[in-house]
Order: C-alpha cells, then sequence, then structure tokens
C-alpha cells in the first residue's frame, strides 16, 4: 500500500506543476496591452521661443507678486506686460501644439470608422477645415495688427501693435505647421497612425 502511493506521487507532484502552470499562463493573458510611449525630445523654433517667453513670464508673475506682498511697493508694469506675455504664449505654443496634430478634438466619429474611404475622405475634410480657419485667423491678424497701431501702451509708450504682432507670428507659425500635416496626411491618404483595430491586441 505504502509503494503504491510512493508510486503515485510523482504523477500528483506533475499534475500540481501543470495546474500552476495553466493558472500562470491564465493570470498572464490581456486582451489589451498598453505599452509605454517612446519620449522624443524635439527642438524647433517655435519650442524655443515659446520656453524662453513662459521662463519669461514666471520670472515677471513672481516678481510682481514679490514686490506686492513682501515689499508692498508693486511694480507697475508687471501686471501689463504678464498679459502680454501670457497672450504671446498661447499663440506661438498653438504653433508646437499644432505641429503634433495635439489640438482639443472629438474624435470619436473617425476613432468608431472602419478603415477605408470613408473615413480618409473625413479626416481629409477636417484637415482642409483646419487650414481654411487658420487660413482666415492669420489674415485677421494681420487686420488688427495694423488697425492696433495707433493704439497706446498703458505704462509704456509703445504702439499696441507690438503686442498682437505677437498673435499674428503665432497665427502664421500655426498655419505654416497646418500646410505641412496637411502635405503629410495627404501623401499617406489620410490614414491615422494608430488605428483603433490596432490598438486592442490579444496576447
Amino acid at each position: 500500500m505504502s509503494r503504491k502511493s510512493k508510486d503515485n506521487r510523482p504523477e500528483v507532484i506533475a499534475s500540481e506543476t501543470k495546474t500552476e502552470a495553466h493558472r500562470s499562463k491564465a493570470d498572464s493573458v490581456h486582451l489589451i496591452v498598453a505599452k509605454d510611449a517612446d519620449v522624443t525630445i524635439e527642438y524647433y523654433p517655435e519650442d524655443w521661443f515659446a520656453g524662453i517667453l513662459f521662463w519669461g513670464l514666471a520670472f515677471i508673475v513672481f516678481l510682481q507678486f514679490f514686490t506686492r506682498y513682501i515689499l508692498n511697493d508693486s511694480l507697475a508694469w508687471t501686471e501689463e506686460i504678464a498679459r502680454y506675455g501670457l497672450m504671446w504664449v498661447v499663440f506661438i505654443g498653438g504653433a508646437m501644439v499644432t505641429r503634433r496634430n495635439t489640438h482639443i478634438a472629438v474624435e470619436l466619429l473617425s476613432n468608431v470608422m472602419k478603415p477605408g474611404p470613408l473615413r480618409a475622405t473625413l479626416l481629409a475634410c477636417v484637415d482642409v477645415v483646419k487650414l481654411g480657419f487658420l487660413g482666415l485667423l492669420a489674415y485677421f491678424s494681420v487686420t488688427i495688427t495694423e488697425r492696433m497701431h495707433v493704439q497706446r501702451m498703458t505704462v509704456f509708450d509703445l504702439p499696441m501693435s507690438y503686442v498682437y504682432a505677437g498673435v499674428g507670428l503665432g497665427c502664421f507659425m500655426m498655419l505654416a505647421r497646418q500646410i505641412q500635416n496637411f502635405w503629410r496626411n495627404a501623401r499617406v491618404g489620410w490614414r491615422k497612425p494608430h488605428d483603433v483595430t490596432q490598438q486592442a491586441v490579444a496576447d
């Protein structure tokens, strides 16, 4: 009897090993695999420009806080220049976002559509609308810059056209980046780089 139980022990151990292996394999199966994207640091002209403006704006705001609440003698020009600097940062930074094609967008319809001519037509129409909108924005930025040349700043005796020139510069940079995006997307047939069907891959 004891000899029989000794003979059955290897079979029991082998069965337990198979069960544990099957269990570990089942635990490792995932329907969706999430992988960290490769981080690439880009240095384009708008990146440097926006970075310098941002840190300059941060210094001005800190200087305003320090002089107002620590020294109780606020500098009059800091608030106005901070507002103008924020305008420049927003529109120059818009060129960065346009280059990366990461503006806020509702992509539900294009995501649920299957890859094909219909979705490519939709994405092409979106690119055309963005191109037209940025072209119109660049045109109006020139118009408003010319009209604001007669108005002066509050603190400094300088025309307000200097402030709106930054807005116009950002609009033209966004337009240039959108033209590049349009050409790049047209060359690949407006196919999204990561289709929804390629995002959920089973192990």
